[in-house]
Parts: structure tokens; sequence; C-alpha cells
């Protein structure tokens, strides 16, 4: 009696677990033929890939707007060619993305900012983890040692910005490092793992324990800019450039935070970096909207959060007209859903896989996912850019549909059920 009870439970469970697994694999072959045939209108556009047409975001005609390969999201559209050709297996995805990656060698060499880690690692990363030659390698490399000229021993951590100012007038910036830049850091320990230099890992991981250490308040909300005086290493501002006020959390950053400190923690194995991840998830997770998208900072509407005089976030203050509704970041939402992903694997726990899944879910509803041929032919709908600067707001985002396809990858990839 026992054994028949046991087989029948097991049956159950089979069969429980095989209709999950072809819910998820419907969905997710819907999503890349979906993507499949939007990216192939946005190369149609596009044309041949000449390093000065990578697609960012969308033009207030509805047009493509396009970047060169110098601006910080240059990597994004490469990187997200190549994540089709993971996602098909098709060959002629791998050939595009060569095409589409090629053009950004040049940046190997540029010391000029600190977003070489995006620029490259996910277009030189991706295609040498998918389609491995050795030049791929010496320009990785070769982008570390440019991103490590910006590192500081007195500081303990890697410049992001040469610019002087934020809001204010009266405070000129040293040495202003952004919550972002933990990104960057993904390159710089695959230099290290190549090359067996411990440079890059040590860098690397001063720069998370600086980060760590001032970028987080008590609740592990983030500040976005810290700026460190050169000769104490000490922090002398916290303020924000993309977020409502100096005070409030801005989306985005608080994704990058989860992000970068989930990837740190994988690299090294150190629980500071994963308690890190874990409590930044935690906040992020504790205020969020019913469908889980949030809105671009999560202070919008709160007494105590005041923009800087002339920022375009003031019309968000509490008292300011609402004509215009509360905006969502899916490119926030995007960054969270790929990591949790990961953070899921790393810690075992369903929980945040659940919040992943259950994420996705809503980035690809037609709240969130362009129609076939609209939004300028990217992916997602509603993400903003830089709303204090009145910089692509409520529009598309290479970045967010990077974010989504990588998100993608992950949980074909994840073995839950």
């Amino acid at each position: 009696m026992k054994q028949s009870v046991l087989i029948l439970a097991l049956a159950v469970f089979a069969t429980a677990c095989n209709s999950y697994e072809r819910k998820k694999a419907k969905f997710i072959n819907e999503n890349i033929e979906f993507a499949v045939a939007q990216t192939q209108l946005m190369l149609d556009f596009l044309g041949e890939p000449t390093g000065k047409n990578l697609p960012r975001s969308m033009q207030k005609n509805g047009e493509t707007g396009t970047t060169n390969l110098f601006d910080w999201t240059s990597g994004f559209f490469p990187g997200y060619l190549w994540y089709l050709y993971e996602l098909t297996g098709d060959c002629a995805w791998r050939d595009v993305a060569e095409k589409w990656t090629a053009p950004l060698e040049p940046v190997k060499t540029y010391t000029k900012i600190h977003d070489v880690g995006f620029m490259m690692y996910c277009s030189f990363g991706n295609a040498e983890r998918l389609a491995s030659k050795p030049e791929y390698k010496d320009i990785l490399v070769e982008s570390a040692n440019s991103l490590a000229t910006r590192f500081s021993d007195r500081v303990n951590s890697i410049k992001s910005w040469d610019f002087r100012r934020g809001w204010r007038d009266d405070f000129i910036w040293q040495f202003p490092v952004i919550i972002d830049n933990m990104m960057n850091l993904d390159l710089m320990f695959y230099a290290s793992r190549v090359t067996g230099d411990p440079r890059f890992y040590d860098m690397s991981v001063a720069h998370a324990y600086t980060s760590m250490h001032n970028h987080f308040r008590d609740d592990f909300s983030t500040y976005h800019v810290v700026d460190f005086d050169t000769i104490t290493g000490e922090a002398r501002s916290k303020e924000t450039v993309q977020g409502l006020s100096d005070n409030s959390t801005w989306a985005r950053g608080q994704a990058w935070a989860i992000y970068g400190f989930t990837l740190t923690y994988r690299e090294t194995g150190n629980k500071d970096f994963l308690n890190a991840a874990i409590r930044a998830t935690e906040m992020y997770l504790n205020d969020l909207p019913d469908d889980l998208i949030p809105y671009w900072d999560f202070n919008l509407g709160q007494e105590g959060f005041i923009p800087r005089p002339r920022s375009g976030a003031t019309e968000f203050m509490v008292g300011a007209p609402r004509e215009k509704p509360f905006l969502r970041d899916v490119s926030a939402a995007t960054i969270v859903t790929s990591a949790l992903f990961e953070l899921s694997e790393l810690t075992n726990d369903r929980r945040y896989y659940d919040y992943a899944v259950r994420m996705l879910r809503t980035l690809a509803s037609p709240t969130y996912r362009a129609e076939l041929g609209k939004n300028a032919n990217f992916i997602l709908k509603h993400s903003v850019g830089n709303i204090p600067h009145r910089s692509e707001i409520d529009v598309p985002i290479i970045y967010a549909d990077y974010y989504f396809v990588e998100a993608l990858v992950r949980y074909r990839n994840s073995n839950r059920r």
C-alpha cells in the first residue's frame, strides 16, 4: 500500500514538473521569436554597422536614436545580439553579433570613462564566451588595463567621471564614484582570471569595499554619487545626478548595486559582498508596486526629498502638479530580474527565483513589451534615462532590452521547477 502511494505521488510530481517545464519553454520560446522578429526590423533600419549607428533609445519623432562607439551604452546592442545567438543557436545571429562587435575594438584603449566595462565586457566578453577567438581575450585584457588607469590607491576605488560638478555651483568634485561603477568589475575579474595578474582582482575587491562602506545607507538603500578627497581618501559628499534628490534612492542605482555586489560575491566568495547584495535586494523588494516594476525613484511624493534647483525632477516633488503620473523604470526592473536569477543560484534561495520569474513575466506582458514593429523596434517600453536632466523620459532604452534577454538566458538555464 505504501509503495503504491509513493508511486502515485511521484507520478503527480513528475506531471507537475513536466507541466511547469512546458509552460516555461513556451514562454521563453515566444519571447525569443518576438525578439528575433523585432531585432530583424531594427537591423533593417540601421543598415551595416559603422561604429556610429549603435541603437540607444527612441527619438521624439519615434525613430531609433543611435550613438557612437565611445558612448557608455555602445556595448549593449552587440551583447544583445550575442544573447540572441545563445538563445536561438542560429549561426546567422553569431555572424551578425560579430559584425556589430568588431567596430568597438578602439574602445580598448579608451581611458576617459569608467564604463569601459559596460562597453567591452557586454560586447567582447559575450563574444569570447560564445565564440572564442585569441584576439577577443587580448582586447578584453587591454580594456581592463585601460580601466585600471582610473584606479586610485588613495581612494581605493575606480574614478567614474572626469567632469567636476553635479547640481551644486559651490562644490567641485575631486574623485566622483557612482554606484553604477560596480558593474565594470566583471571585466576586471575576467582579466585577473585569464592573465593570473592579481592586480585586477585586488583593485576590484578594493573598489567593492569602498562602495560598500560609502554608497550604502544604514537600510542598504544607495547614494548615486560619492565624491572622495584625493589626498585623504575620505568621502567629501554624497549626492545624486539621476535620482530625485541627494537623499533619495534612485531605482536604477539600487539595481546596479544588487547586480554588482552579486557578481562580486560570485567572483570572490566573500560573504561581506553577499550580505551587501542580499540587504540591497531586500530593500528593493520591500518597496515595489504590485506588479514589481519600480518607479524611477523610491522616494517620489514623499516629504523631505528635495531636488536641486534647475533639476527636472522638481515636478515630482510633494505638491507638484500630478498631470504626469509617476514614471516606472523598466531598465531597473530588467537589471534586478537578471541579478535575482543569479542570486537565487548563489544562495539557493527559491524566493529570489520566484521574484525573478514574476518580474520577467510582467516585463513580457503587453503593458511593458512592445508590439511588433512599434517602439522604434526595441523590445521593452517605459524606461527612463535621466529625468533630472530631462533626457530619455519614458522611452525604450537598449540596456533594458540587453538585461531582459540576459534574464531569459538565465531563466532557461535554471534547473529550478
